[in-house]
């Protein structure tokens, strides 16, 4: 005799209760993403750039803070970056001009001394004229001599020389050497009235003081 097997409902346990069923239970919630007109409302409520705000988008309400600060850390740093910058191609540019300065002072001087070497020359070439005029040297050789004492004065001219001849001017120590003195009471007093011999300065600069007769005797000037 076959032994009787008491079944519940289908699918049921003995006890009569109803099937089992699972449910899986969600473990996570959506949040839905913040949108553009959201993200720029929270950045201009924190006070945040909304151009950062917008390039972030939903993570912004998680890092919007911390990235802020570090944009104005990265700013903060160009700026001193950029002053750093500047001022070493200011100091460039102050030495670049030093140098052209000292350049141009070096070639002037070389210029200063040639000429310097020169002047004893075209001061015998100008005494050798003086006298072939009063001895009444031929007007050819007399000419010639005149125009190479003209060439040489033109090649001064260009290097920038120029002829200190003060006759007739107050005598001025920075330019002029008293080597006497003449007592003349139709000229102011301390008027150069005789030149032995004549000065030269080159780019401002006193090559040779003119060697001058003084007045003295005169009106006060």
């Amino acid at each position: 005799m076959t032994p009787r097997t008491q079944k519940g409902p289908a699918g049921g346990d003995p006890l009569g209760r109803g099937p089992r069923e699972d449910h899986a239970v969600e473990a996570t919630s959506k949040v839905p993403p913040a949108g553009p007109a959201q993200t720029d409302r929270t950045a201009t409520e924190t006070g945040v750039d909304p151009t950062l705000a917008e390039d972030l988008g939903a993570e912004f309400e998680f890092r919007g803070d911390q990235l802020e600060d570090e944009l104005t850390r990265a700013r903060e740093e160009a700026g001193r970056h950029l002053e750093t910058a500047q001022r070493l191609q200011a100091e460039f540019d102050n030495y670049r001009k030093r140098v052209a300065r000292e350049q141009e002072d070096a070639i002037k001087r070389a210029g200063q001394r040639i000429v310097s070497e020169v002047l004893p020359a075209l001061d015998n070439l100008e005494r050798a004229l003086a006298h072939a005029e009063e001895s009444g040297e031929p007007t050819g050789f007399v000419a010639g001599v005149e125009l190479v004492r003209q060439q040489i004065l033109d090649v001064f001219a260009k290097e920038g020389v120029e002829r200190i001849d003060p006759v007739g001017e107050p005598f001025d120590p920075n330019e002029h050497q008293a080597v006497g003195q003449a007592n003349r009471d139709d000229v102011p007093e301390g008027t150069c009235v005789d030149m032995y011999q004549c000065g030269y300065r080159m780019h401002g600069r006193v090559l040779r003081p003119a060697s001058v007769v003084v007045s003295t005797g005169g009106p006060e000037s």
